[in-house]
């Protein structure tokens, strides 16, 4: 059975929705609560707009976005994004377009990808074969590991066949994330006076021998099929409470972000065994896997290749997502968005010609998996192919 020609929604202006909804999001500085509820009504309002009800739920005081279009019944499919952002300099909120590159904070991580989301969600409101569920949240880049509203919906009854998160993979298919490991170390020395540093024992230069030799135990030389090697970056240092004395404590907040394979606890073990230093607390965040022959997976690949004209590849990603959350309760989930680069950083981009592509290959993935399901005899999912198992 032939893939299903691609459906084109003929009321929307495709060349300008992502890009101008991309900008707009980008003006809101989603690091900061305020800014977050007012760009979630925006895109509250933008969907009501266009005949998509949303609902919304208010978790410590963020606002948390869901909506359910297409068939009432069929594979359940959820296409999810994030709003928040990490912190950045306010001239990084006013987007600006070189090329084919739109600038800004977030472009790429993810507000770039969630606007092409957002009109891929109205593309395929109408059709009657697979079930839409929209879920955009306010934390994914929350420090706080443990507490995430993805795991929040999950635990409330949210469920899914398969589960796309859009984050950054230039338009291939994320199907491994590293692990986190983010642990508080601290690092103690001797204090003396500052004017004879000689007679004390520095925590703040003893804190960066330490974190030297954390980037050199045997984990860090290790690699897997789609990972060259795990990193460690040392975040965060609090030391030293007056300026005339030497520095007696240290502590270092270090982000680990380790392969799929490896054990956090013989990571853990292993910086325990340098000197004079003391894990004060550590936070794990599970490696992301799916099987990159789930049927779900297959289709995707299928429909993202015909969108981009090429072979759309099985990736890791160095960067942890809420896809696990999905894994963990036993949903397969990718991470897949559009072509782009400087997440994080000051001169983040998103490719606009990506942005028409992301949306087509998602429309296109929905409209064609009934046919594509149909033709693998149903391909019924499993558990162990999501990767709770």
């Amino acid at each position: 059975m032939p893939w299903p020609e691609r459906t084109v929604c003929p009321n929307l202006d495709r060349a300008v929705d992502e890009l101008a909804l991309a900008e707009r999001l980008i003006t809101y500085d989603t690091s900061q609560p305020e800014e977050l509820n007012r760009a979630a009504a925006f895109v509250k309002g933008w969907l009501e707009a266009r005949e998509v009800p949303v609902g919304q739920i208010d978790r410590d005081g963020l606002p948390v976005l869901t909506c359910q279009v297409g068939a009432s019944e069929g594979p359940r499919v959820i296409l999810h994004g994030h709003l928040d952002v990490v912190p950045a300099l306010s001239g990084q909120f006013d987007p600006r377009v070189e090329g084919d590159r739109l600038i800004g904070r977030g472009a790429y991580d993810m507000k770039g990808g969630l606007a092409a989301m957002l009109c891929a969600v109205r593309d395929v409101a109408d059709q009657d074969d697979v079930s839409i569920t929209f879920v955009c949240v306010p934390d994914e880049e929350a420090e706080d590991l443990a507490s995430r509203s993805t795991d929040a919906l999950l635990r409330e009854g949210l469920e899914a066949d398969f589960a796309i998160t859009g984050e950054p993979t230039d338009l291939h298919i994320g199907v491994q994330a590293k692990g986190v490991l983010a642990v508080t170390v601290e690092v103690t020395g001797r204090a003396a006076h500052g004017s004879t540093p000689w007679l004390g024992d520095n925590a703040i230069l003893k804190a960066y021998d330490a974190f030297r030799r954390m980037e050199t135990l045997p984990f860090t030389r290790e690699s897997s099929e789609l990972f060259d090697r795990p990193s460690i970056n040392l975040s965060r240092i609090h030391g030293g409470d007056a300026f005339n004395k030497v520095p007696d404590r240290c502590a270092m907040d270090v982000d680990i972000r380790y392969l799929p394979g490896q054990d956090p606890g013989e990571i853990l073990a292993a910086l325990r065994e340098i000197p004079d230093l003391q894990v004060l607390s550590c936070y794990e965040h599970n490696p992301a896997t799916v099987a990159p022959g789930h049927p779900y997976v297959r289709a995707l690949r299928e429909a993202v290749g015909r969108s981009i004209e090429g072979e759309a590849l099985s990736v890791g990603r160095d960067g942890a997502s809420d896809a696990i959350c999905f894994l963990q309760a036993g949903i397969a989930a990718v991470e897949f968005g559009p072509v782009g680069g400087g997440h994080h950083g000051p001169d983040e981009w998103v490719s606009i010609r990506s942005l028409a592509r992301y949306r087509q290959a998602l429309t296109d993935f929905v409209h064609g998996l009934p046919a594509w399901l149909a033709r693998q005899g149903g391909a019924e999912l499993r558990a162990i192919d999501g990767g709770a198992a």
